[in-house]
């Protein structure tokens, strides 16, 4: 027994106080032996988590995937000489108007020259070429003439089922410098009329023929 008790109250009562906090303390010190930890073990592999996908296929038939159709450039890549080959021989069987407008040949049609055209409706038109427009079976030639003293052009294309004939009633002596003779619509190039160039034509060509037929020729 304390015996400060009696000339200070408190003072066991701190005694008391701190016994109990010692005892505290000796309570939390103690513990017991650790538990032995099991060996670590290799982890299983897990799957990745997938997140599921609201806008994908579900539960949808499968179906067949077939490639596209084999298409025609492949095998073809330049159909259009083809083309073009294929109506010059049903527009041209013969290859006559081919060769008489053919740039590589020397004695083919050229600027300058008078032309006479002949169709299956009217009669033929005659006159200077002015210009020979070269589109392949869509091939045309201007001709410039004269009506009732009246200067008058006229495109013809020459693969044209409604034109019969093409003849060359007279070559232009010297190679044209242009490609498009416009300058014959002025007065003072003007060639007007070419009658008198077509008349000295068919003159020759039936001579020719009479001649042709008393020796046995034919033209």
């Amino acid at each position: 027994m304390n015996a400060t008790c009696f000339r200070r109250p408190i003072g066991c009562l701190k005694t008391a106080l701190r016994q109990t906090r010692h005892q505290r303390l000796l309570t939390r010190s103690m513990a017991t032996a650790p538990a032995a930890e099991p060996p670590a073990s290799t982890p299983s592999p897990s799957t990745p988590a997938v997140k599921p996908s609201y806008f994908g296929p579900r539960d949808k038939p499968i179906f067949a995937v077939y490639p596209p159709p084999p298409s025609i450039r492949q095998t073809h890549k330049n159909p259009l000489p083809a083309l073009d080959a294929q109506q010059r021989s049903t527009l041209d069987p013969t290859g006559a108007r081919t060769r008489l407008f053919d740039p590589a040949r020397p004695d083919a049609a050229k600027v300058g020259d008078v032309l006479m055209v002949t169709t299956k409706s009217g009669e033929p038109f005659s006159g200077v070429c002015m210009s020979i427009r070269r589109r392949g079976v869509d091939t045309a030639i201007l001709l410039r003439g004269q009506l009732m003293k009246v200067g008058v052009e006229m495109w013809y294309k020459i693969y044209s089922p409604t034109v019969i004939g093409i003849d060359i009633v007279w070559r232009r002596p010297k190679r044209a410098r242009r490609a498009r003779l416009t300058y014959l619509r002025k007065p003072k190039h003007d060639m007007g009329s070419v009658d008198h160039l077509v008349f000295a034509w068919k003159k020759e060509r039936y001579g020719m023929r009479n001649k042709g037929r008393q020796l046995g020729t034919r033209f």
